[in-house]
């Protein structure tokens, strides 16, 4: 059976729904002020004027790649691929590695405000173009898929009951976000999203807790419950047509933080405004090691809630994404539950969007227009507008996306990942790991092609050879990027030129 709830009680949850969101907002807008009330240029948005203790970027940074995707895909996926996630999650923290040992160097060394400026440096200013172009388009519709689910769980649980249209809720929400970080830009956002890190984690361990109650279990108890569960198997070692074989989900989690972390824009932004390369890396550690237990936490809050239904003779959805918000909104876990629920997937939310937005805008000014060309009040002028036109561009893409959306949204997102930063990884490890120059002019043909080839490549694998691709298409696109722009490399004249 699924759950009923009277009339009342659904107004009763819709007001608290709106209650602890404008609540929360009204936090974030006091931070903003307080960050971008003395300083609003150019150089604050983008870098923080580099002066960020690292523990902080650290923390703030788990919530920007958490987002309110992994607070409800992640216990959701538990029924369906079980804990296999994990071989994903042991990959990532090799990936943050990498990152620190190999790209921050780099990017540190040339004092970069953009990281795709090294492209411009190395391989010629279409490349650099390409690369940045990537990016925008990779982030755009991986931040929108992020923010799609919670504006989604917001319109399913408060405003179509108050008849509010869908368009509305993606437009108020967005409005919300730039309200607060069109000013202190990264400067604001390195703070608020460690407040909504910490309000996220919080409330995670808030809803374990009470499903721990729920089920009249101690903490021995409740261990035994998921370590008894059919669904607690982290590892898959025998199909390997699975795309949950350990081999592809490890390799792709090791390339997976490379290219959406290490070639972001967005997450890297925060890194360089930290003080020096030193504490950058520790942050990278730091950050990289927390990702293991906190995604272990969200995979053992589905395994309960799998158990806490059959307790209970209850219908799950047929959607993983539908299964906490519908026990956190029907009342099961008890009224207070749903504040909690409501403060930490629109912490994860904003966190993710925010720094996506601040990202965005950054990458566009200086790769795309090249305001750095420009003197300071109309490089910030041009910054604001940019900023604007972002934000409503984000909003379109979260209205297409819901009409084509069919999947879980972080399958989706990580699917869309590995077409559109595979041509980044391909690019930069040809600059990184070749002395080669190229034809700069076959670069954007080249990045278009791979995953054109991909795309290919999966539809007849999995048609005529009973295969279906994983996140592995990650690691063919950089790699058939990286072959093409071989290919394409200048012979080097006797002088070595």
């Amino acid at each position: 059976m699924r759950p009923k709830i009277s009339l009342i009680d659904r107004k009763m949850s819709s007001y608290i729904i709106l209650f602890a969101v404008l609540a929360y907002f009204l936090v974030l807008l006091s931070i903003s002020w307080l960050t971008g009330r003395k300083n609003t240029n150019n150089e604050t948005f983008f870098l923080g004027n580099r002066r960020s203790p690292w523990y902080i970027v650290a923390t703030g940074m788990i919530g920007s790649s958490i987002s309110g995707v992994t607070f409800v895909s992640v216990p959701g996926w538990v029924g369906a691929t079980d804990m296999t996630y994990m071989q994903l999650v042991f990959g990532f923290f090799f990936g943050y590695i990498i990152i620190a040992k190999v790209l921050l160097p780099v990017y540190y060394k040339l004092n970069l405000t953009s990281i795709y400026e090294y492209l411009n440096s190395r391989m010629g200013v279409r490349s650099y173009k390409t690369g940045a172009s990537f990016f925008l388009l990779s982030k755009m519709t991986g931040a929108a898929a992020r923010l799609y689910l919670v504006v989604m769980i917001l319109q399913t649980y408060v405003f179509d009951r108050w008849n509010i249209p869908f368009a509305v809720t993606v437009v108020t929400s967005i409005a919300l976000i730039w309200l607060y970080t069109y000013r202190g830009g990264i400067k604001t956002i390195i703070l608020t999203d460690t407040l909504q890190t910490i309000c996220f984690i919080g409330m995670l361990v808030i809803i374990i807790w009470q499903v721990k109650d729920s089920m009249g279990l101690d903490m021995a108890g409740m261990t035994r419950t998921i370590a008894d569960s059919p669904h607690f198997r982290l590892f898959e070692f025998n199909d390997w047509g699975s795309r949950q074989h350990f081999v592809k989900q490890f390799l792709s989690g090791v390339f997976i933080p490379v290219v959406m972390t290490g070639l972001d824009q967005d997450m890297m932004q925060k890194n360089l405004s930290c003080r020096n390369l030193k504490e950058a890396q520790k942050n990278m550690y730091s950050y990289g090691f927390a990702f293991i237990p906190l995604n272990f936490m969200f995979l053992c809050l589905g395994a309960l809630l799998i158990a806490l239904a059959s307790n209970l003779n209850i219908e799950l959805p047929a959607a993983g994404d539908d299964i906490l918000p519908m026990f956190c909104t029907s009342g099961m876990l008890g009224q207070s539950i749903l504040v909690f629920f409501t403060i930490g997937i629109i912490a994860a939310a904003f966190s993710s969007a925010d720094s996506a937005l601040a990202a965005l805008t950054t990458s566009f000014c200086i790769d795309i227009l090249g305001i750095k060309r420009e003197e300071a009040a109309k490089a910030r002028r041009i910054r604001l507008n940019v900023h604007l036109l972002v934000s409503a561009v984000f909003a379109l893409i979260i209205l297409l996306f819901r009409a084509v959306n069919d999947r879980s949204v972080i399958d989706a997102i990580y699917t869309i990942a590995s077409y559109t930063y595979g041509p980044l990884l391909g690019l930069f490890a040809f600059g990184l790991f070749t002395k080669g120059r190229i034809d700069d002019r076959s670069a954007p043909f080249i990045c278009i092609v791979a995953p054109l080839i991909c795309l290919a490549s999966d539809y007849v694998s999995a048609h005529y050879a009973n295969y279906r691709f994983g996140y592995e298409l990650l690691m063919m696109n950089g790699l058939l990027t990286f072959a093409g722009l071989w290919l394409c490399r200048k012979k080097r004249s006797r002088r070595g030129g």
